[in-house]
């Protein structure tokens, strides 16, 4: 690349992420709408040497003007970080601008987390309302606050991933790190009438059958059921046809971590549940157990002032 131009640049970043890094298309695609920002601000025929460190400060600034979300713009600043740094280190610029950029503090907020109340009628509300596969979505519902599974993982569970009793499976999670996950009694039922229809639905793509499909949820076309699907569903039933208190497949595993702590768990077993890599991930679920307990303080203590 001779007098190297921004939207070059960009172009073969991309593919570096893509065919070099292995990044996901998901990833890939994030970081080139960020970069795609950079050029509408700045011109994808500005030379990369010209560029200051004032103008990437001036394009993260507009962003925070149109009141993107602080996780937005910190994205933005990693895709430019990242961009100065490959143009660096293939010789494209002398000196890397995006060097001192530093993302923004985000504000900390306690996880969402369902009522005891509000998860049991999110998973009974299959059996009152087919909105599309009603055995399957119960089963995905059970599952995924029975484990405190990845919407990842759960999309990429097989049938080989199981124990026969299908009470506990292996999934793989960030950094492709293996982990047993556990299953209690409504959620391995649920699973086991699911499979029982699915067989009836498309037996050609059972375990005996010629087109056998190995993940075990699949779509109402007989075809894995991908991360996407998994978040309609719940999306479907939680919202307004169902039982109108939106929440994501996320929302499950937060309700399992802070449900296995309010019941005395162990947090570092919780970190080994939930599969996370630092314990301060965890720890933030002692956040909402300990405002749980004040609560329950301020009900219960004869001299909280409740009865003045």
């Amino acid at each position: 690349m001779g007098e190297a131009v921004l939207g070059d640049c960009i172009d073969e970043y991309l593919e570096y992420l893509r065919c070099i890094k292995g990044r996901s298309p998901h990833t890939v695609t994030g970081y080139g709408e960020d970069l795609k920002h950079l050029m509408e601000q700045l011109g994808k025929d500005v030379s990369i040497c010209s560029v200051t460190e004032l103008q990437l400060r001036n394009c993260i600034g507009s962003l925070s003007r149109q009141n993107y979300s602080t996780a937005s713009v910190n994205r933005f600043i990693s895709s430019i970080r990242g961009l100065f740094a490959y143009c660096k280190k293939n010789h494209y610029i002398l000196k890397n601008v995006a060097i001192e950029l530093k993302t923004l503090k985000r504000t900390k907020l306690l996880p969402r987390y369902m009522t005891q109340g509000e998860i049991d009628n999110l998973c009974e509300e299959p059996d009152e309302h087919d909105l599309l596969w009603a055995v399957r979505d119960k089963a995905i519902f059970e599952m995924l606050y029975s484990s405190g599974c990845r919407v990842s993982e759960l999309a990429s569970l097989k049938f080989q991933d199981f124990t026969k009793d299908f009470r506990s499976a292996v999934v793989k999670g960030k950094g492709n790190k293996e982990r047993y996950v556990f299953f209690e009694k409504d959620a391995v039922t649920a699973l086991k009438a699911y499979l029982a229809d699915r067989d009836v639905r498309y037996p050609e793509k059972s375990r005996n059958g010629a087109e056998y499909v190995e993940y075990i949820f699949i779509n109402q076309h007989g075809t894995p059921l991908r991360e996407g699907g998994i978040r309609f569903i719940v999306g479907k039933y939680s919202g307004m046809e169902g039982v109108n208190n939106p929440v994501t497949p996320h929302s499950f595993r937060h309700t399992f971590a802070t449900g296995m702590l309010l019941n005395g768990a162990d947090v570092r077993m919780v970190q080994e549940m939930l599969g996370h890599a630092s314990i301060n991930a965890t720890q933030r679920y002692t956040h909402v157990t300990k405002e749980h307990l004040k609560d329950i303080y301020n009900q219960a203590f004869p001299h909280s002032g409740k009865n003045d």
